[in-house]
């Protein structure tokens, strides 16, 4: 697996970095199918599940989102707004937003949004957003190719991929942007949920 000691997204390096209510309680696995299905429905807002690897894991209209073990950003978080079914949809667009903020505050770089849901960088996809409303709840995925070498990133794809590492030549901490895309999504949210376009 390619996985630093200092890129990990293990409980003890993401925990004390949290810096809001989101990512609390916080589950990390080595490998799944896809965190979409781990948080269970009675699972309080806030939840947050993040895998090294995902083996079945998709974005919008069902394609497959690629990310060799141990580089990438996945993770989903449990919400739960009291918000009228009508309005559900916005919040994958605040979450990309939040994606796009978290990486430029890691990385300097300015990304930019594809509607409804992708995140870019240089015209390559970068990051996705998958929003999913079920029982009263939203599950919020968010994959992010971090530390994915140019070599390794996917190039059967209809829209051409890069990663953080090929588009800064430096490998990023996980944990790190993990606690800073949870602050943005967190404000964003807060926003959202108080009638803020």
């Amino acid at each position: 697996m390619y996985l630093a000691v200092s890129d990990s997204l293990a409980p003890e390096a993401v925990l004390p970095r949290l810096r809001g209510r989101l990512g609390r309680p916080y589950e990390h696995v080595g490998s799944t199918p896809s965190t979409q299905l781990l948080l269970k429905p009675d699972a309080p807002e806030g939840a947050v599940v993040a895998a090294e690897e995902q083996t079945a894991g998709r974005g919008r209209l069902g394609r497959r989102w690629f990310a060799p073990a141990g580089t990438s950003l996945l993770c989903s978080l449990q919400l739960r707004p009291a918000s009228p079914t009508e309005r559900l949809p916005e919040l994958t667009g605040f979450a990309a937003r939040a994606c796009a903020e978290a990486i430029a505050g890691v990385t300097g770089l300015e990304p930019e949004l594809k509607f409804p849901n992708d995140v870019l960088v240089g015209g390559r996809k970068v990051a996705g957003i998958l929003a999913e409303a079920r029982e009263g709840r939203v599950v919020l995925g968010i994959g992010i190719n971090v530390n994915v070498p140019a070599s390794e990133l996917p190039a059967d794809v209809a829209h051409p991929a890069t990663s953080l590492l090929a588009e800064t030549g430096r490998e990023l901490d996980r944990a790190e942007l993990l606690a800073e895309l949870l602050v943005r999504l967190e404000r964003r949210y807060d926003a959202w949920l108080s009638g803020a376009p």
